[in-house]
């Protein structure tokens, strides 16, 4: 039997085909030639740009010498408006669906990046909180250079800063490409909606998840496989879930949670309380509270 040599044009207009299916049924058919989202690969060189800007002599490039930090800074942040502008500007005409002109979502994009550059001294000062917290916190740490170059928990609360002042101001596929970005490096999974207090600390963090409508207070630390998620999902008169309805613990200041408790719902975890290592918990408690698994057994 002869071989087929056509293979691959075969399943290239399969493919074709299969897209142009889907892209009907979604009503999402493209204009030749155009693209309709954000790039994974431009949106990872913007947010390592940011985290250069934010910690130039540390997490920026190995040559840079202090005399150019400054010039560094401010070359990084043109770099960043340009490219982060035009990603915006295509997340924004994806939401929008072409019911507004190209000139006028540029403008919104422009303003968006600027805005969110604008707010690059105020995260820094929240990032200096954190990685104070997390050399505060660890015993093991020698310095507070080397929690923020090498701890994971910092890492990826850099991305989430950074992803949750993207998602608040209405980019929130940008912000989800962020936050994976350090999901996939850290094994640590914030959603960019949940709101973080300053002075968190994540100690070893694989396997943390935090949900989108999470609240958390100042000073809270977790541990590794800490779950703060949903008990359930309401849905609507269709049967679809219903989306951005409070399902997430609110989580009071000065809070700690050992490794592998799951707490779920919106249920409130009252100030400087102590949730113990494998708790499942689905109850507010009270502050000052000190939850174990034996006193869940005992109630």
């Amino acid at each position: 039997m002869e071989p087929d040599n056509n293979h691959i044009e075969r399943v290239t207009n399969e493919l074709r085909r299969e897209r142009h299916n889907w892209r009907q049924r979604q009503g999402r058919e493209l204009d030749l030639g155009s693209r309709e989202l954000p790039s994974h690969q431009a949106i990872y060189r913007v947010v390592d740009s940011l985290c250069a800007t934010l910690f130039p002599m540390r997490l920026g490039p190995p040559d840079l010498t202090k005399e150019r930090e400054n010039q560094f800074v401010a070359d990084k942040l043109g770099e960043v408006e340009l490219e982060l502008t035009d990603q915006a500007g295509l997340e924004l005409e994806y939401t929008c669906r072409r019911q507004r002109t190209p000139e006028s979502l540029k403008l919104q994009a422009s303003d968006l990046v600027i805005g969110l550059i604008n707010q690059l001294p105020a995260l820094r000062r929240k990032l200096d909180d954190d990685v104070l917290a997390a050399y505060q916190g660890d015993p093991a740490a020698t310095c507070v250079d080397e929690v923020l170059i090498s701890y994971p928990g910092v890492h990826a609360l850099i991305h989430h800063r950074l992803a949750h002042e993207v998602y608040v101001s209405g980019l929130p596929i940008i912000a989800r490409i962020i936050a994976e970005k350090a999901h996939s490096a850290t094994g640590i999974d914030i959603h960019p909606g949940a709101t973080i207090g300053r002075s968190f600390f994540i100690d070893h963090g694989t396997g943390v998840v935090i949900g989108e409508t999470a609240i958390l207070g100042d000073r809270v630390r977790l541990y590794q496989n800490v779950t703060l998620g949903a008990v359930r999902f309401t849905e609507d008169e269709s049967g679809s879930l219903t989306k951005g309805e409070p399902r997430h613990p609110i989580v009071e200041d000065d809070v700690v949670i050992y490794a592998g408790a799951t707490i779920l719902g919106r249920i409130t975890i009252g100030r400087s309380s102590v949730i113990g290592g494998n708790v499942w918990l689905t109850r507010s408690v009270p502050p000052e509270s000190q939850i174990s698994q034996a006193s869940l057994q005992q109630r």
